[in-house]
């Protein structure tokens, strides 16, 4: 049985596609197999976190979506070393960069059931045990539609008044669509932020668990978003963050 696990925020910049990245990588590390949809089409990135440079042949979650491609096509096995001697597997669906696809995407759309069903179907075909979906932050018919079916829903926000405030909006309109199991991330914490503080304010303000709460690094910062920082600080305190997440998660697919 697979789960399928939306990872969205209300705005950009708040580490979202570095948070799903090396959320599959733990998840990986324990052994699962994951496939990661990047479905914020008009700005893809979550492939240079992976060092993933397809050839002029590779296939993209856009050929899917508006070619009728076969989803099984635009999955790339990006499995690190290690986590390919963990037994673990991770599959990258990415978006195009180009510009023209990109444009195309903008101007035509694309029927977000397609989204949808692919999820499905790669999980089927694939005995997939995580599939993660990158949103497009923002509040969207397409990544309205991606968290409602979705087994979980992770609402990454930063620690600022913007965010608070939209955050809340975005899962007040989750819940009326009855999205399952929100949990929140708090990501890029100052260190002079009171964790506690944090805490109280976020049970206070949202009514949902906190999923992690996970400190502003400068060791992430200097790696820039060019590399998986659970595998390049694997004993740093977000990495441990993230990884307690990626148990908790295990956990939880196991009791259902």
């Amino acid at each position: 049985m697979s789960s399928i696990l939306a990872i969205h925020s209300f705005r950009g910049g708040t580490g979202k596609s570095n948070l799903s990245a090396n959320l599959a990588t733990c998840l990986g590390l324990l052994g699962k197999k994951v496939a990661i949809f990047d479905t914020d089409l008009a700005s893809p990135g979550v492939h240079v976190l992976f060092g993933f440079e397809a050839d002029a042949s590779a296939k993209y979650l856009n050929d899917h979506l508006q070619e009728g491609v076969p989803i099984r096509q635009c999955a790339h096995d990006v499995t690190p070393q290690q986590v390919r001697h963990a037994s673990g597997k991770i599959l990258l669906l990415p978006g195009s960069m180009e510009s023209d696809r990109i444009a195309k995407l903008l101007r035509e759309g694309y029927e977000v059931e397609m989204l949808n069903d692919a999820m499905f179907t790669l999980a089927d075909e694939l005995k997939l045990d995580f599939v993660l979906v990158d949103t497009h932050p923002g509040i969207n018919e397409e990544t309205l539609l991606s968290t409602a079916i979705a087994d979980s829903l992770l609402m990454v926000m930063r620690p600022d008044s913007q965010d608070y405030l939209g955050t809340a909006v975005a899962i007040e309109v989750a819940e009326r669509l009855d999205a399952a199991d929100i949990r929140l991330v708090v990501n890029k914490l100052p260190n002079h932020f009171d964790k506690e503080s944090v805490r109280d304010r976020v049970a206070s303000s949202y009514g949902v668990p906190l999923g992690a709460l996970l400190p502003l690094s400068d060791d992430l910062l200097t790696l820039a978003s060019s590399g998986l920082a659970v595998l390049e600080y694997p004993h740093h305190p977000w990495s441990d963050g993230v990884r307690a997440l990626s148990e908790q998660l295990i956990a939880d697919l196991s009791e259902r």
